[in-house]
């Protein structure tokens, strides 16, 4: 009797430890993606007009938003990760560095761009891909942080090019690139 107990005794400790270890560790590993995978579609979310708070400004490390009710949030963007909007134009812009999801607006509004963006160690990240600029006239990337960038954008037969960089200083409102 005393062994049946001692067994049972320890199948339940054993359990409740099981239950306890996979309880505080679920979701660890997940959260970081989860959470870069939030940001990302708030992003695109709040881009695209799908959600529109009062207001929402990206920088280097954070997305800051502003609900109807005054409440403002802050997340933290992806660590591995960079926002960038650039805004081509041909007459009309804006000084800026830090992007205004809801209150940036470009020259070009939903018009389609052919983008090639070089790392300054010959990396390739797009070569001639088709991007289409919002209703801001805006179009937002995602690149690798800590690097410097060679980014050609191209319409009817216009081109920009500027060199860009990813890093915890730099801007993420790119509205110096007219085409000629």
């Amino acid at each position: 009797m005393k062994k049946t107990m001692w067994i049972m005794t320890s199948i339940v400790v054993v359990m409740v430890l099981g239950t306890y270890l996979v309880a505080i560790n679920t979701g660890r590993e997940e959260a970081g993606t989860e959470n870069a995978t939030n940001v990302r579609t708030l992003v695109e979310d709040i881009s695209t007009g799908k959600e529109s708070p009062v207001s929402a400004s990206i920088d280097a490390k954070q997305l800051i938003v502003t609900d109807q009710d005054k409440h403002t949030t802050t997340y933290d963007l992806p660590q591995d990760e960079f926002f960038l909007s650039i805004a081509p134009y041909v007459t009309q812009t804006h000084p800026c560095a830090i992007h205004s999801l809801t209150g940036c607006q470009g020259e070009m509004i939903n018009e389609e761009f052919s983008v090639t963006i070089h790392d300054s160690e010959g990396n390739t990240f797009m070569k001639e891909s088709a991007m289409k600029s919002g209703a801001n006239g805006f179009m937002d990337m995602w690149l690798p942080r800590d690097r410097t960038y060679l980014i050609r954008v191209v319409h009817h037969g216009k081109v920009a090019e500027t060199q860009l960089s990813t890093y915890d200083n730099d801007n993420t409102c790119i509205t110096t690139m007219q085409l000629s």
